[in-house]
């Protein structure tokens, strides 16, 4: 019979099983202590003999791993779970066993987290990421797999130090790739953040020293002035009769760094920033807090957050606002009721609800069921374990985008998320047949990233799929999965028919039918595009690598001059993507360059027309949304393109030689020029220049500004 063991604490002192229960004691049933106690019996007995780098007893871990969520308040078989974790992994013990002895609920949390041990992988990579997967479907089946394995997670990394240094950096890597992001997207702050110090300080051990003596030498000087700030705001509070208290809060260091790392500031700009947490009653009060604080110092414009209104991805809930403190410094204040401040230290562990039928959701249980879902809907496309691995990490983004649907329904979607993303977020089948879009009803290509407080309206299509060349800009893991989805299961045969259509319908904009089109051209265009078949051409089509209405246009009778597909002169190099033997002009309104984002307008007669996005004309464009063309620059283009310049100068002599030498000097030839006099005082000279690209353009204005009677030059566009 296995003996009252003891583990180590973080300060040195022994913690024993008496203690954990004592813990327990405070908010479980009696019954429930003991069923503990008896887990950890039977764990203690099942690892006897057993021992950990560090050399102590083995058992020492599952008891820490229960103390974490102990802290966290979770139920009793959470804890039995966290004691029993490595019994059928590291023991000869089999699942079977905890079933006869503890059930199948407890029985199912460790297998769950249990790795794969049984199985031969070829890599460390698709062993972790296989084991990955079989955890993350067994908490879609009961989330406090996760939380038992994060708990795991955090006593390993709070031991890591006996490692060998390749392994500790391996395990910190993880950590801060899929586990501290896990923990952030389910809420659990607390657990979050002392994983990505444990993990900043394992990967970076130099970083994370030189970090925090910076912190501990600034942190004296620091105490006097967030003192008379915490003193300022709690007299304002008591002079409206506000019940609040005022936490100071500290930077954390991983956060610290990645703020350092993304935004190339120094320590001094980072650190030099007051923070404080306001904790009130109710919602009513956070605003009144609020009003009190933007009263008492200036506001800092732009840096105001509603997380009330609109809460997080993971149900956090807070007002943030950024505010002009004493002697300029800037002071950030966070303002939240008690129960919101508990739910975002334990996120989905506060006020425990693991029950499937459970009615009553909050914000932050809510948006964890249906992550659980997308997850489930990732699994299914997924086509192996990395590469669900890969969609989960995309998925784990901590920062959104708010965006409205033409109803007024609020869209949360990663940072950096496309009007695609927002489609696949709608419905998977809206995405799958997302032709064209609309943002605060403008037309805009599907790469477009949304904004904050945009309007998204989706256009579909029957028959329309999704194209592959769509992975080359999405975000979202549910976006990325069901692309990926789509072009496995397309089999060629469905590709070809699907590509014989969609050039038939492309074809008929043109008034002309497959059957019309003679041999002879079609078998020059295929010589042009390098292809064997027209089978070959079709598929091409049905998959998206070819987009049907430029095909269409290469195969459609000359019209006002055009070069037929067969022309046997040599073909000027590539400019578009995707545009063999096309004929193609450039918009006179916007004259788009390389490096311009474009799209292209297909039309009767003329070839494709490029137009820069933002071009006014492209945005009131009359034609059938299928004209209309998400095209792209051919990479390395070596051609002049024209662009207007407007120079604004002093009213000198020799000034539009100047200018013109300048230009000149920049390799670039002066197409026209135009004058205009203001008021005898400056002159706006007009020039029509020949550029490359807009580096090149870049380069011109440049040298045009530095002349000294050059007041302002800018690029002119419609």
């Amino acid at each position: 019979m296995a003996t009252e063991q003891q583990t180590v604490s973080e300060d040195g002192s022994r913690f024993l099983i008496s203690d954990l229960c004592q813990m327990l004691e405070a908010y479980l049933e009696k019954e429930q202590v003991q069923e503990v106690y008896r887990a950890y019996l039977f764990g203690a007995e099942a690892h006897e003999g057993q021992h950990r780098m560090s050399g102590e007893p083995y058992i020492y871990h599952p008891i820490a791993a229960a103390r974490v969520l102990a802290e966290l308040h979770l139920d009793h078989k959470s804890i039995m779970a966290a004691i029993l974790h490595d019994v059928i992994e590291d023991t000869p013990t089999a699942k079977e066993h905890i079933v006869s002895e503890f059930g199948e609920d407890i029985a199912e949390l460790v297998d769950g987290v249990s790795k794969l041990t049984q199985m031969e992988f070829e890599s460390q990579a698709e062993a972790q990421a296989e084991n990955f997967r079989k955890m993350i479907l067994a908490m879609v089946r009961d989330i406090r797999v996760i939380l038992v394995k994060l708990a795991d997670r955090l006593h390993n990394m709070r031991t890591l130090g006996v490692m060998r240094p390749d392994k500790r950096r391996r395990i910190a890597r993880e950590t801060l790739e899929i586990y501290a992001p896990i923990a952030n997207r389910l809420g659990i702050n607390t657990i979050r953040l002392e994983l990505e110090d444990l993990g900043f300080a394992a990967l970076y051990p130099l970083r994370y020293r030189v970090l925090e003596k910076a912190v501990r030498e600034a942190r004296g000087h620091r105490k006097e002035v967030l003192n008379k700030i915490e003193t300022s705001i709690k007299r304002r509070l008591r002079q409206e009769e506000l019940n609040g208290r005022i936490l100071s809060r500290e930077k954390h260091l991983y956060s610290l760094y990645k703020k350092i790392r993304d935004k190339t500031l120094s320590f001094e700009e980072i650190y030099d920033v007051y923070a404080f947490r306001i904790i009130v009653e109710d919602v009513d009060a956070c605003y009144r807090a609020l009003g009190i604080v933007h009263n008492l110092f200036k506001p800092v414009p732009g840096k105001f957050k509603d997380y009330l209104a609109i809460p997080k991805a993971n149900g956090y809930q807070s007002l943030h606002t950024i505010l002009f403190g004493p002697y300029g410094v800037p002071m950030e204040v966070q303002i939240r009721t008690e129960e919101m401040d508990k739910m975002a230290e334990a996120g989905v562990a506060a006020h425990w609800l693991y029950k499937a039928g459970e009615e009553s959701l909050d914000n932050i249980h809510a948006g964890a069921r249906e992550w659980m879902r997308e997850l489930l809907e990732m699994q299914k496309n997924a086509g192996n374990s990395i590469e669900f691995l890969e969609n989960v990490k995309i998925d784990l983004f901590p920062d959104a985008v708010y965006v409205f649907t033409p109803a007024g329904e609020i869209m949360k979607l990663p940072h950096g998320a496309t009007v695609v993303d927002f489609a696949y977020a709608v419905h998977t089948d809206v995405g799958n047949t997302c032709i064209a879009a609309k943002v605060d009803r403008q037309l805009v290509p599907l790469r477009t990233q949304l904004k904050n407080g945009q309007t998204v309206e989706i256009i579909t299509a029957d028959g329309a799929h999704p194209s592959p060349a769509w992975l080359g800009f999405v975000v979202s893991a549910k976006a990325r999965s069901n692309i990926r989805h789509y072009q496995k299961s397309m089999k060629r045969e469905e590709a070809i028919e699907l590509g014989r259509r969609m050039l038939d319908r492309a074809l008929a904009v043109f008034d002309v039918s497959a059957d019309a089109i003679p041999d002879e051209r079609m078998a020059a265009l295929l010589r042009q595009y390098h292809i064997e078949s027209h089978d070959d051409l079709l598929e091409e089509v049905g998959l998206g690598r070819r987009p049907a209405v430029l095909v269409a246009r290469a195969l459609a009778p000359v019209e006002d001059g055009e070069l037929a597909a067969n022309d046997d002169k040599p073909m000027r190099p590539l400019v578009i993507k995707g545009t063999e033997g096309m004929v193609m002009h450039f918009a006179k309104c916007c004259r788009p360059i390389p490096g311009d984002p474009v799209m292209g307008i297909v039309t009767k007669g003329r070839g494709m027309v490029i137009h820069t996005e933002s071009c006014r004309n492209l945005a009131e464009n009359k034609h059938p949304h299928e004209h209309l063309l998400d095209v792209q620059w051919e990479p390395g283009v070596d051609e002049e393109f024209p662009v207007e310049i407007c120079v604004v100068v002093a009213n000198r002599r020799g000034v539009l030689a100047s200018v013109a030498a300048a230009i000149g000097e920049c390799d670039s030839n002066i197409e026209n020029v135009a004058i205009d006099e203001r008021d005898g005082l400056t002159n706006t000279l007009q020039f029509t220049v020949s550029v490359h690209n807009r580096q090149h353009l870049a380069e011109v204005m440049r040298r045009v500004r530095g002349i000294n009677s050059v007041m302002r030059i800018t690029r002119l566009r419609n």
